[in-house]
């Protein structure tokens, strides 16, 4: 299994939310989310997955990262409770993290992934949002020591998007080109 790591964090400081709530709001943001997961499984924690719309994404496998035994998701046939990130290890297809901070930071620790899709927005936080700031920082440390850029800055509506993959990783030639290919067509 490849794992894949996609987030969005502000630039300075790596917050990827607010509380509960991510601080900017950018459609291009969304719809590069969308094209780059779209058909995949994806791993979330039970907070983001309990944020998106009617606790779903249509067409991908959702893994929900959970210590709650009992959780109950919306979709029984293609959403499924984790409550240990080792049962992930078996997985044949990619699997693409997609939060929050914890399951970032788990997976950074755990079993880092071979690619980061790192999406930087430059503007302004919403400052209307109250809330603990959430930060991505120890990932960020992390990608600075163990990985190397190997694509260009892909700049959309103040978020620039960059490819990284693991030092010393094999990585599958048809993982890298979805990924590419999902970000460049807009």
């Amino acid at each position: 299994m490849t794992k894949i790591a996609i987030w969005c964090r502000h630039e300075g400081d790596n917050i990827i939310g607010i509380g509960e709530n991510i601080p900017w709001h950018v459609s291009s943001d969304f719809k590069r989310f969308r094209r780059i997961t779209e058909n995949m499984s994806i791993v979330c924690g039970q907070t983001t997955y309990e944020s998106f719309p009617n606790r779903t994404l249509p067409n991908r496998k959702i893994y929900v990262l959970t210590f709650d035994e009992h959780y109950e998701v919306s979709d029984k046939e293609n959403h499924f409770v984790v409550n240990d990130a080792n049962e992930l290890r078996d997985l044949e297809e990619p699997l693409y993290i997609c939060g929050g901070a914890s399951i970032y930071k788990l997976f950074m620790k755990k079993m880092p992934p071979e690619i980061v899709v790192d999406s930087c927005y430059k503007g302004e936080l919403n400052p209307e949002l109250k809330g603990q700031p959430v930060d991505i920082s120890e990932c960020m440390e992390r990608i600075k020591k163990d990985y190397w850029q190997i694509s260009p800055d892909y700049d959309e509506d103040n978020i620039v998007t960059t490819i990284k993959i693991k030092k010393g990783e094999f990585i599958p030639q048809e993982i890298l080109k979805h990924i590419t290919f999902a970000i460049i067509n807009r």
